[in-house]
């Protein structure tokens, strides 16, 4: 077991941020460590951004994790993923689902969205690894957009200490029934992605 694992999963409003953060904590949970949560929902109910922090521990004091000190960032939209760099450190570790959702700012002419290789320069300047994730597409792919989220948990579980039907229990008893199934589809397919690593 690690002495410590932080998780940061920044997203927006629907994509199923909190759903994700919900099953990183019960897996968490069930692997042994002591596990704290802590969430900013924002405009969620409008597309606006969706932070949540998830720290696994022998010993866990605080639900929030320092600057600097994010041992992983998992991004469910690109500019989302960016604004977290000031958590991020030389041995964090980065994967950003390929997606763009459009701020307010940006759809009304007062701000421009940056490019893929800004962003993706900015998060690789301060992470040890970043991984762009197409679960968008994946997600399509097997009928449903929302099952974004759960590819990327599956892709980060190939990271983690955790056995895969650990993580496969847990989304069992949280999804509802009729989509238990494809949601289990989802991690595994995300767990299984060969992806260009940078």
């Amino acid at each position: 077991m690690q002495n410590k694992v932080d998780f940061i999963i920044a997203g927006v409003g629907g994509q199923g941020t909190i759903l994700a953060s919900d099953i990183l904590v019960e897996v968490g949970y069930n692997a042994g460590y002591d596990v704290k949560k802590s969430e900013v929902h924002g405009m969620s109910q409008r597309g606006g951004g969706v932070e949540s922090q998830v720290r696994w521990g022998k010993k866990v004091y605080s639900p929030l994790i320092e600057k600097g000190k994010a041992d992983y960032l998992i991004g469910f939209e690109m500019l989302e993923a960016a604004r977290w760099t000031e958590y991020l450190n030389p041995s964090s570790v980065v994967y950003v689902n390929k997606h763009k959702m459009f701020p307010p700012t940006v759809t009304t002419g007062q701000a421009e969205y940056p490019s893929e290789t800004a962003i993706e320069q900015e998060l690789i300047s301060r992470a040890s690894r970043m991984e762009w994730v197409d679960a968008i597409g994946l997600a399509k792919e097997l009928g449903n957009p929302a099952l974004a989220g759960v590819i990327m948990l599956g892709r980060l579980s190939a990271d983690l200490e955790v056995a895969p039907e650990l993580w496969l229990k847990v989304i069992s008893e949280l999804v509802p029934a009729k989509f238990v199934e494809l949601n289990k589809k989802a991690f595994l397919t995300g767990r299984g992605i060969i992806s260009k690593s940078i």
